[in-house]
């Protein structure tokens, strides 16, 4: 079973999926869309994403304030997830999502990928970057390892 790792932002998603194993989490595409509140080929395509990898699970980013507190993009997000728990019937795990996009982008940086570039894939490395950290953390369960947001 396969997990997959959602970036949720206001005109795309980031998606990416871990291998059979759940050790290492790959960036798979961004998802586009033209107006934040036109979502219906966006779970369309989640969904042909989790039946074509064979998805047992998925974790979503939330995106908290520096100071932990939660703001409306947060509240948009549990929006989300409720409805992609209502629309696929599997489990959705949030997971702590600051400074995702900041690793991104310093990846990016370092892998020499310009700066015009970097926002064709930010989204899709933040995806990665969050099903990672979960994936670490399962792997790590019990030994002192952060907790998710559920």
């Amino acid at each position: 079973m396969r997990i997959m790792g959602l970036d949720f932002g206001s005109k795309t998603v980031g998606v990416a999926v871990s291998d059979p194993l759940g050790i290492t989490a790959q960036g798979l595409e961004i998802i586009r869309r033209k107006e934040e509140n036109k979502l219906r080929q966006t779970y369309a395509r989640i969904e042909a994403l989790i039946v074509e990898y064979e998805v047992g699970e998925i974790v979503l980013g939330l995106p908290k304030n520096m100071n932990a507190t939660e703001g409306e993009r947060a509240k948009l997000t549990r929006e989300f997830k409720e409805a992609l728990e209502r629309r696929t019937g599997l489990s959705v795990t949030m997971w702590d999502e600051r400074l995702t996009t900041v690793a991104a982008d310093r990846a990016m940086t370092e892998a020499g990928i310009r700066r015009e570039h970097r926002r064709d894939y930010v989204d899709m490395i933040a995806a990665s970057l969050i099903l990672q950290g979960y994936l670490d953390y399962k792997a790590g369960a019990g030994k002192g390892a952060v907790g998710t947001d559920t």
